[in-house]
């Protein structure tokens, strides 16, 4: 007997973990590529993966969550005694509803950061290019956009940026005197190195940015958009030399920056945007030098976070209609099924019309064995009867004559 499969989450949080057990979850690409051949493998056909600095998230139709919560520990450096005492898990309704809090920002580290809902959409892209969106996966993505969108432009809960790479900035400017002034080296120029790119330049009137990417490619790429330095990899060392702030935003799974790299006296402040840590806890020992990690930079709140919280039950609300039409369309897609094997039965009918036209035989047979399969069920199933009656003359509307 072939299970039945529903909806399932599982993962991981700020609100569960911190940076150091959320590491131990994170997936690089190579992980998550095997992650998807072995969901493939094990008949899953559609799976939503969600890896950020702030979560790590399965989402599919299975048979239950252990598969989710297998597939996660299999491919990350995590375990199941550890999961289990920091991740969660939502069933059916529950999964979507947590889904779609996610991609609205009401579930963000930083309430309203619409940055998630990028992540998400680029997160089903590789899902489908993996061939795991044969399902509904497709639809409820297009409702979390939709209600993403309507919460953005209807309330007032993104007023202000929100992001994490805004909240570095902010902090570089309440903490570093003269910024303008000052060196600043930006490690990294993925998603959130460029973010933060962005808001230096934005915001902190400073010419002597400077851009250093393993692959020197990308951060020229940032550069041609910006009017900030590129140096190659190489040269990380001397650029440390000389930074007043340093922004360390790698994918690496292993710290990059270490205590050797750092061997100059004036003060340094480092902001630590990578998943896992990318700074080796010993560089905390040098006294010239104040590191400050993600979740630190994510508890920053004054009052644009307050007012923002005014606006979450109006963003909810928004919330519960897009996602009530959403499940309105999956209570009647578990119709589909049957609808397509009545249309094939009709088609088989029509046919056999055809063959028994040819032999000379009338169409009133057709009909008569078509009532006479409905008046057998009938017979068989007295206690449904009234209401089998009841769904012909509606679908088919029906007006008997009645008998006396």
């Amino acid at each position: 007997m072939i299970e039945k499969k529903y909806f399932h989450a599982i993962g991981l949080s700020y609100k569960t973990a911190d940076i150091s057990l959320r590491g131990e979850f994170s997936l690089n690409d190579s992980n998550l590529h095997a992650l998807f051949l072995d969901a493939k493998n094990q008949g899953i056909k559609d799976l939503l993966v969600i890896n950020t600095c702030n979560r790590t998230e399965l989402y599919g139709w299975v048979e239950n969550e252990s598969k989710l919560i297998n597939l996660l520990c299999n491919h990350s450096e995590g375990d199941l005694k550890t999961f289990q005492k920091i991740g969660y898990t939502f069933n059916k309704e529950e999964g979507f509803h947590h889904l779609f809090r996610v991609g609205t920002g009401l579930e963000s580290q930083i309430l309203g950061d619409f940055e998630i809902i990028g992540q998400i959409k680029h997160s089903f892209y590789r899902s489908k290019k993996m061939g795991l969106t044969q399902g509904s996966l497709e639809r409820i993505i297009n409702a979390v956009i939709q209600a993403s969108k309507r919460i953005k432009t209807e309330t007032k809960i993104s007023s202000g940026a929100t992001s994490v790479a805004f909240a570095s900035v902010q902090y570089i400017l309440k903490n570093v005197a003269d910024i303008s002034q000052k060196n600043i080296v930006l490690f990294g120029t993925g998603k959130i190195g460029a973010n933060t790119c962005e808001n230096l330049v934005k915001h902190t009137e400073n010419n002597h940015i400077v851009l250093i990417n393993r692959t020197q490619e990308k951060a020229e790429k940032i550069a041609g958009k910006f009017p900030v330095k590129v140096k190659p990899f190489g040269e990380l060392a001397s650029a440390i030399y000389e930074a007043d702030v340093l922004i360390v935003a790698t994918g690496a799974q292993n710290p990059t920056i270490t205590k050797d790299l750092i061997y100059n006296d004036k003060p340094m402040l480092i902001l630590d945007l990578s998943i896992p840590r990318n700074v080796a806890l010993e560089v905390n020992e040098l006294n010239n030098v104040n590191v400050i990690h993600l979740d630190e930079l994510s508890q920053i709140t004054d009052a644009t976070f307050e007012k923002r919280k005014k606006y979450i039950p109006q963003a909810e609300v928004i919330l519960e209609e897009v996602k009530a039409e959403f499940l309105k369309w999956l209570s009647h897609r578990k119709y589909v099924p049957t609808l397509k094997a009545f249309k094939e039965k009709v088609a088989l009918i029509n046919q056999k019309k055809i063959e028994i036209e040819e032999k000379n035989f009338s169409s009133e047979q057709i009909a008569q064995k078509i009532t006479g399969q409905i008046a057998a069920y009938l017979r068989d199933h007295p206690q449904k009867a009234e209401e089998t009656v009841a769904v012909l003359k509606d679908v088919f509307q029906l007006t008997p004559e009645n008998f006396s």
